[in-house]
C-alpha cells in the first residue's frame, strides 16, 4: 500500500535558490512540451508520445545550458505528468491540459528516485549535502519518490511517497445497521442518518474582515510585506480547513463499516454566484477525496448515489416525492403518511436507503432477505390488477 508523508524542510539560501531553479525548470519543460505536442498534432496530425518528448531533452539542454544544473529525472517528470493529463482528457476524466503559471497553482518539482532521509537530512540528487527536515513522524516502508513544493508564503515542504508493504484491509460486509448516510451541507457541514450534526466552522467567513483590510491595504501599497500578510492569512484558512476535514473524515471511517454519500457536482454548483464562496469554504471535494482513500486503507465501504436522486424531496418513511419542496423549506410534513421531516436528516436517511438499494449484490444474507422479492410481492396484499392479471 502506498502512503504519502508530508514534512517541512528548511533549505539554506543556496539550496532555496537551487530548489526554485528546479521548480522553474519543471514548469518550463511542461509548458514547452505542451506547446510542442499541440503544434505537432495541429500541423501534421502527429501525436507525440511521452518517450518522443523525453528523447528530445538532451538537445534541449544544449540549447538551454541552465537546464544542466537540474536533475535529469526531475525534467522527465513534467513530461510524464503531461502525458497523464492527456490520457485523462481522452478518457473524459479531465479538461484539456493548460499551461502552468509562475504565480498561480502549485509550485513544485518531482524526484522519481534516489530519495534518502537520515540524520535529520533529506538527501536527493543535486543536494548531496542534505536539506534540513523536521520529522514529526517516521516514514513507513520503502521510499519510492518525493515532491518538493513551495507555498505562496515562501515555506518549503516535501511529500515522500512510501510503499508500506501492507495490504489494504479487506472490505466489511454491507449491512443496514452498520451503514450511515451522509448529507453534506453549508449551514451544517454534515448530517448523518443517525441524526448527528457536525457544525460548519466557516473559516473563510470568519477571516473575511481581516482579509478585506489587508486587501485594501495591498491595493494602495503593493509592497512585498503586505502581499506576504495576505498570503499568510489565506494559508492559515486553508490549513484550518484541511485539519478539520482530516478529523471529520477519520472519525466517520473509524466509527462506521459502510458510508453512503452523494456524488455531488461541485464544479457545477460553483457557477451559482450566490453560493460559490460558501461551497468553496466548506471543502466538499477535498472531504470526499479524503473519505475515498481512508475508506480504502481501513476496509470501509464507500457507496455513492447519483447526483439526481431526490434525496431531500423523498419521504424516507413511505417513499412519496414532494415535488413542491423548495430550498428554503427546512422542515416539511409528508402529505401521505403525515410524517414530519427535518430536511437534512431525511436526506441523509434517503442517501443511505438509495445506496443500499443500488448495492444489493454486496449486502449480507440477512439484509438480502429483508429486500422485496418477486414471489413476496406477488403473494402480498397488493391488488392483482396492478400486475395485469386481474379483470
Amino acid at each position: 500500500m502506498l502512503k504519502s508523508f508530508r514534512y517541512r524542510i528548511y533549505p539554506t539560501e543556496v539550496q532555496s535558490e537551487l530548489i526554485n531553479k528546479h521548480i522553474g525548470s519543471s514548469r518550463f519543460v511542461y509548458n514547452l512540451a505542451l506547446e510542442t505536442k499541440t503544434m505537432a498534432y495541429a500541423g501534421n496530425q502527429i501525436n507525440l508520445s511521452c518517450f518522443d518528448l523525453i528523447k528530445q531533452l538532451p538537445d534541449l539542454k544544449k540549447e538551454c545550458i541552465w537546464l544542466k544544473e537540474i536533475n535529469s529525472q526531475s525534467l522527465q517528470a513534467p513530461i510524464r505528468n503531461l502525458d497523464n493529463a492527456f490520457t485523462r482528457f481522452y478518457k473524459g476524466q479531465g479538461n484539456f491540459p493548460k499551461y502552468k503559471s509562475k504565480r498561480k497553482g502549485k509550485q513544485s518539482f518531482h524526484i522519481p528516485q534516489n530519495v534518502i532521509v537520515e540524520n535529520g537530512k533529506l538527501i536527493i540528487p543535486k543536494f548531496k549535502e542534505g536539506i534540513d527536515i523536521v520529522l514529526h513522524r517516521e516514514t513507513k516502508g520503502v521510499i519510492k519518490s518525493a515532491t518538493i513544493s513551495r507555498t505562496p508564503t515562501g515555506k518549503y515542504f516535501v511529500s515522500i511517497l512510501c510503499d508500506t508493504g501492507e495490504d489494504c484491509k479487506p472490505k466489511n460486509k454491507i449491512k443496514k445497521d452498520t451503514t450511515v448516510g451522509i448529507d453534506l451541507g453549508i449551514k451544517d457541514f454534515l448530517i448523518t442518518s443517525d441524526g448527528e450534526v457536525s457544525d460548519n466552522p466557516k473559516y473563510l467567513r470568519k477571516a473575511e474582515s481581516r482579509l478585506k483590510y489587508v486587501q485594501r491595504k495591498y491595493s494602495k501599497h503593493k509592497g512585498k510585506q503586505t502581499k506576504n500578510k495576505l498570503a499568510k492569512l489565506h494559508e492559515k484558512v486553508a490549513n484550518q480547513r484541511r485539519d478539520f476535514l482530516h478529523k471529520e473524515s477519520f472519525k466517520l471511517v473509524s466509527e462506521n463499516q459502510t458510508i453512503a454519500i452523494e456524488d455531488l457536482n461541485v464544479k457545477g454548483m460553483l457557477k451559482n454566484h450566490c453560493l460559490a464562496k460558501s461551497i468553496s469554504d466548506v471543502g466538499w471535494s477535498m472531504f470526499t477525496t479524503m473519505l475515498e482513500y481512508k475508506c480504502k486503507w481501513y476496509g470501509v465501504n464507500l457507496l455513492k448515489i447519483g447526483r439526481f436522486e431526490p434525496s431531500s424531496k423523498t419521504c424516507s418513511n413511505c417513499g412519496v416525492v414532494n415535488k413542491e419542496l423548495t430550498l428554503k423549506d427546512r422542515d416539511w410534513t409528508c402529505v401521505r403518511c403525515n410524517t414530519e421531516h427535518d430536511r437534512d436528516i431525511n436526506a441523509a436517511v434517503n442517501i443511505k436507503n438509495f445506496a443500499l438499494r443500488n448495492n444489493v449484490s454486496g449486502t449480507d444474507t440477512k439484509t438480502r432477505n429483508e429486500l422485496p422479492t418477486l414471489v413476496g410481492v406477488l403473494t402480498s396484499e397488493a391488488q392483482p390488477i396492478a400486475f395485469g392479471v386481474g379483470g
